[in-house]
């Protein structure tokens, strides 16, 4: 909301920069947290979770359009059903992807 209303930001713009500073707290916590014992290289990692992130960012979108275009289910049910399913996708892909430590 600070982007569009103090920024002046359009809100498709914010809502991408709202993604990076999601993605790069979220990969800060998975790389030193979650995915820690997996020693990933910090640049190979950040990379490939930032393209996970982006696939998830528009699955995301070209998910929910879709299901508020062609279903009756209230939209804030649809949001958190896709938050949900997309969270187990970047989970999956970072676990077993974007944080694999090749031997």
């Amino acid at each position: 909301m600070a982007c569009v209303t103090l920024g002046g930001l359009a809100p498709l713009a914010a809502n991408v920069v709202g993604w990076l500073v999601a993605f790069g707290v979220s990969f800060a916590g998975h790389y030193r947290l979650t995915f820690r014992h997996q020693h990933a290289p910090l640049v190979r990692a950040a990379s490939r979770f930032f393209l996970v992130s982006a696939l998830g960012f528009a699955v995301n979108e070209a998910a929910y359009a879709t299901l508020l275009h062609l279903t009756a289910i209230r939209y804030d049910v649809l949001l958190a059903l896709v938050l949900i399913g997309i969270a187990g996708m970047t989970f999956i892909l970072g676990r077993y992807w974007a944080f694999r430590h090749s031997h």
